[in-house]
């Protein structure tokens, strides 16, 4: 797997770490859990910015919060027992539907 995708994946799961240590900081009112969330977002963010060096921005972005939004709604439904309807659910399977679209057929995603 070329490393620009290697780097965008590794965004996508600090980004989905950072993410649901905010959710647990309870507002930044924990340490520890604070501390994670601005380690695991720079770590997002310089990964991101990597995978920027070789994928354009906007397939990036799309895949970048696409697949975030799905995981951390997953999380969210798993671990904080957030409850998800016909129609988000739904919402995220276009998400996820566009996001293959995108690799698959779209002349400006790198393979």
């Amino acid at each position: 797997m070329p490393a620009h995708y290697i780097a965008l994946i590794f965004a996508i799961i600090t980004e989905t770490i950072g993410t649901t240590a905010l959710q647990a900081s309870e507002q930044f009112s924990k340490f520890w859990p604070s501390v994670i969330v601005v380690v695991a977002y720079a770590a997002s963010f310089y990964l991101m910015a990597l995978a920027l060096k070789i994928i354009p921005v906007g397939i990036a972005y799309a895949i970048w919060s696409g697949l975030g939004i799905v995981f951390i709604a997953m999380i969210g439904y798993g671990v904080f027992g957030q409850k998800l309807d016909f129609a988000a659910i739904f919402g995220m399977g276009m998400i996820l539907a566009g996001i293959l679209v995108i690799h698959l057929f779209s002349a400006t995603s790198t393979h």
